[in-house]
């Protein structure tokens, strides 16, 4: 696999990071995110195909919200808070704070996550 290019900080748009953040999936990627801790893909879970996920991911990253760095065969994505705090202040909290209130990408969550029956 080749690098993945990321935008510089400059170069983020906010049409584009607001696309990447029109989805629920997306949202809620970064939802899970929003920790600040690096996490695996694997270790993501979403109600969507496992390509379907890489291709929510990748827009994130094209779009300068995540970073994704590979490490042998694993790849490993975190959330670019300073970046976008620093291009878009308030931003992130803002989207953060209306997805919570909304219920927005709840359904995205990690594989240790237990689901309450």
């Amino acid at each position: 696999m080749k690098q993945a290019r990321h935008p510089e900080p400059a170069e983020m748009t906010l049409i584009d990071v607001m696309g990447a953040l029109s989805d629920p999936i997306r949202v809620g990627l970064v939802r899970v995110l929003a920790d600040g801790r690096e996490r695996g893909w694997g270790e993501l879970r979403a109600p969507v195909a496992k390509s379907t996920l890489s291709h929510h991911l990748r827009v994130l990253r094209d779009a300068g919200v995540t970073r994704t760095r590979q490490e042998g065969t694993r790849c490993f994505v975190e959330l670019r808070r300073s970046d976008l705090d620093a291009r878009f202040p308030g931003l992130l909290n803002a989207v953060l704070g209306a997805a919570h209130g909304d219920d927005v990408g709840s359904q995205v969550g990690l594989a240790t996550d237990t689901i309450a029956t």
